[in-house]
């Protein structure tokens, strides 16, 4: 499936994943390939991607913590969650 992380200030992620992890509101959740439609409001906390590969830009890799070769997280104070046609797209305070 396709992510997107979107924040005010760049694009911070575009690329293929295997699996994302969110902060919910009503507690974390996660999404993985071919799941059904959702929208969501996001809390603090940390979104763990899951990857076979990770490309991330220069000005923004510093956002992203590295947990293993597949598995990176990115803190966020709040956002929004869609999910559609096999692509995620976060938009992330």
């Amino acid at each position: 499936m396709t992510l997107e992380i979107v924040s005010p200030e760049a694009t911070l992620f575009k690329g293929e994943i295997t699996s994302i992890t969110l902060p919910g509101v009503d507690g974390s959740f996660q999404i993985l390939n071919q799941h059904a439609p959702i929208v969501s409001i996001l809390k603090e906390g940390d979104v763990k991607i899951v990857a076979n590969n990770f490309d991330f830009g220069k000005e923004v890799g510093h956002r992203f913590v590295k947990i293993d070769n597949n598995t990176y997280t990115l803190s966020i104070n709040s956002g929004t969650i869609e999910m559609k046609d096999n692509k995620v797209i976060v938009l992330a305070d």
